[in-house]
C-alpha cells in the first residue's frame, strides 16, 4: 500500500505598498519592502501582471505580489490574485505597514480588524471577512499626522532597523 503525501497548497503573500517612485522608501511601503527582500533571497525576479494589477514572482509552491494600484485600493487585486492562482484565502498573507507598532517590530497575526490601516481594511472590505493572516512591521508612532507620516521616506537610521529584522519575515511566512 502506498501512502501519498498531502498536497502542499500554494501560499500568496502579497506585501502592500503604494507604486511609483516617489514612494519607494516611505514608512507606507513597508510590506512591499517585506516582499521584495523575499523575492531577492528566493533569487526570483519581479514581472507586471496589467491584467492582475500586480507585480508577481513565483516560486515552487509562493507567489508573492504587490498590488500596482495605490495602497487604499489593494483588495481587489488581492481578489484578483485569489482567483486566478485558485488560491484559498486560508493560503494568504498580507504584510503591511502598522504605526501602533515599534519601530521594527513584527506582528504575525491569523485574524483581526484593520485597525484603521485603510489598505488592510480595502482587502478585508473585498473580501468580506477578518479572518485573514497578516504580518505588519512597525513602523513607529507619528508625532505628526499620520497620513503624513507615513508618506514620508523612513530616515537612514530607521531604514536600517527595519531592514534588520527582515530575515524574521522570511522565518515567519515560509
Amino acid at each position: 500500500m502506498t501512502v501519498q503525501k498531502p498536497k502542499t497548497m500554494t501560499k500568496l503573500i502579497v506585501g502592500l505598498g503604494n507604486p511609483g517612485k516617489q514612494y519607494e522608501r516611505t514608512r507606507h511601503n513597508a510590506g512591499y519592502l517585506a516582499v521584495d527582500f523575499l523575492a531577492k533571497e528566493l533569487k526570483l525576479k519581479w514581472r507586471e501582471d496589467k491584467k492582475l494589477g500586480a507585480s508577481i514572482v513565483r516560486a515552487d509552491k509562493i507567489i508573492l505580489a504587490k498590488p500596482t494600484k495605490l495602497m487604499n485600493n489593494s483588495g481587489s487585486v488581492v481578489t484578483r490574485l485569489l482567483k486566478h492562482f485558485n488560491i484559498p484565502q486560508k493560503n494568504l498573507t498580507v504584510v503591511y505597514d502598522d504605526v501602533d507598532l515599534p519601530l521594527g517590530e513584527l506582528r504575525l497575526r491569523e485574524k483581526g480588524s484593520s485597525a484603521g490601516h485603510k489598505g488592510m481594511q480595502s482587502v478585508i472590505d473585498q473580501l468580506q471577512t477578518t479572518n485573514l493572516s497578516r504580518l505588519k512591521i512597525g513602523i513607529g508612532s507619528p508625532n505628526i499626522d499620520t497620513a503624513e507620516f507615513v508618506l514620508r521616506q523612513f530616515t537612514a537610521k530607521e531604514m536600517t532597523a527595519v531592514k534588520a529584522v527582515l530575515p524574521q519575515v522570511i522565518e515567519m511566512l515560509l
